[in-house]
C-alpha cells in the first residue's frame, strides 16, 4: 500500500470452516469467517485490526502464521509466499514470527516453571546453547520489566499483568520482525492494560518490531497503531492511517464504531449511531454489502453489489458504494 516493501502482505484470503451438516441429503453449512482480506504490514509499523466480536479478526491472525490453512489467498512474508509451504519452510517462518494470545494464563503450562517456558522456543529452534540460553532469559525479562526471580516462579505465582509480560519475553526471545497480537490486553484491568500497552510500544521501537494489533478496543487501538484495517463479518471495509480514520472514518461501520468510544469528558456529548439489529450469521451472510442490513443508508445497490476494497485518498480503501459514487460525482 506504499512504495516501502512490506514485511508481509496476505493477499485475498479465505477461511470457511464447516459445521454440522442439515437437512435429508446433510448438506455441509459452511462458516465464511474470513472472505477475500488483503492487507500489507510494514517494518516497524503497528496496523490495527479492529471490528465486532465473531467478525473473524481472530482467524486472520491465526492464517497469517499457519495455526489454520486458508481456503484461498496467500501470505508472503520477508517476500516469499509461505502458504504451501512444507513444515521445514513454516518452521523458519516462525523464527521470526510470534503470537500474543488474549488470555495468558491459558497461554502458560501451570505444571512448567516460567524461566523454562520462556526459553522454549529456543530449543525448539535449536538457537544457542543453554549458557546462552541463561542469557537470552536474563535478558527477555529484563526487557519486559519483570524481575530475574520470576524465571524460578510458576504462572499461577503471578499476576495476571505479569503473566502477559513473560507471554510477551517468550514471544520476543527469538527476536521476531512481526509479532501477531490477539487481544493482548482485553483480560487485563485498566490500570495493567496501559502498563502493557506502553511496553509493546517501547520494545517496537527499540526493536523495530511490527505488530498485527487485533482488538475490540478502538482507545487501545488509537495508542498504539500506526494504521486501522476494520473488519466487518470476514471482509475488511475501510484501511486507513490512525489519524484520518478516527478525525474522519468513511464507512458508516466504522463511523458507528468510532462514536460509540466513551469520551471522558462530561461536558461533552458525542453523537452517537445506533446500528439496527444484530450482526448477521457468517453462516449465511446478506448478499451485496454485508453491511446494509444495519446500515442507515443504505441502497438498492448495496442489496446488489459487493463494493470492492477501493482507494479513497491517500493511503486509504474503503468498501462503501456511496463513498465511491460521492468520489466519482463532479
Amino acid at each position: 500500500m506504499t512504495a516501502m516493501v512490506p514485511l508481509l502482505a496476505a493477499k485475498g484470503l479465505r477461511r470457511h470452516f464447516v459445521l454440522q451438516r442439515r437437512g435429508l441429503w446433510q448438506r455441509p453449512v459452511h462458516l465464511r469467517a474470513v472472505d477475500d482480506v488483503s492487507f500489507e504490514i510494514h517494518p516497524g509499523e503497528t496496523l490495527g485490526l479492529v471490528g465486532e466480536s465473531g467478525c473473524g479478526k481472530s482467524t486472520v491472525g491465526r492464517l497469517l502464521l499457519g495455526l489454520e490453512r486458508p481456503d484461498a489467498g496467500e501470505v508472503a512474508f520477508e517476500g516469499r509466499n509461505i502458504i504451501g509451504q512444507k513444515a521445514a519452510q513454516w518452521r523458519a517462518m516462525r523464527r521470526r514470527a510470534q503470537m500474543v494470545f488474549q488470555d495468558p494464563l491459558n497461554a502458560l503450562d501451570p505444571r512448567i516453571g516460567l524461566g523454562r517456558q520462556i526459553i522454549e522456543p529456543l530449543q525448539i529452534h535449536a538457537v544457542g546453547d543453554p549458557a546462552s540460553h541463561a542469557q537470552r532469559l536474563a535478558d527477555a525479562l529484563d526487557a519486559v520489566g519483570l524481575p530475574q526471580e520470576v524465571a524460578k516462579r510458576y504462572p499461577h505465582e503471578i499476576s495476571g499483568g505479569q503473566q502477559q509480560r513473560v507471554v510477551i519475553a517468550r514471544a520476543l526471545v527469538l527476536d521476531p520482525s512481526l509479532v501477531v497480537c490477539d487481544e493482548p490486553v482485553s483480560a487485563l484491568d485498566v490500570s495493567v492494560q496501559a502498563q502493557v500497552v506502553n511496553l509493546l510500544g517501547r520494545l517496537q521501537r527499540e526493536r523495530n518490531i511490527a505488530y498485527l494489533f487485533i482488538s475490540h478496543d478502538l482507545k487501545v487501538v488509537r495508542h498504539l497503531s500506526h494504521r486501522v484495517a476494520v473488519m466487518y463479518l470476514g471482509q475488511l471495509v475501510e484501511v486507513a492511517d490512525r489519524e484520518s480514520l478516527f478525525r474522519e472514518p468513511l464507512h458508516p461501520y466504522t463511523q458507528a464504531l468510532i462514536a460509540a468510544v466513551p469520551v471522558p469528558d462530561p461536558t461533552r456529548r458525542g453523537r452517537r449511531i445506533l446500528l439496527q439489529g444484530d450482526p448477521p450469521s457468517p453462516i449465511d451472510p446478506p448478499s451485496g454489502c454485508r453491511f446494509h442490513t444495519r446500515c442507515p443508508h443504505a441502497q438498492p445497490v448495496c442489496r446488489e453489489r459487493v463494493p470492492p476494497l477501493d482507494p479513497a485518498g491517500s493511503q486509504r480503501w474503503v468498501a462503501c458504494h456511496l463513498v465511491t459514487r460521492a468520489k466519482e460525482s463532479p
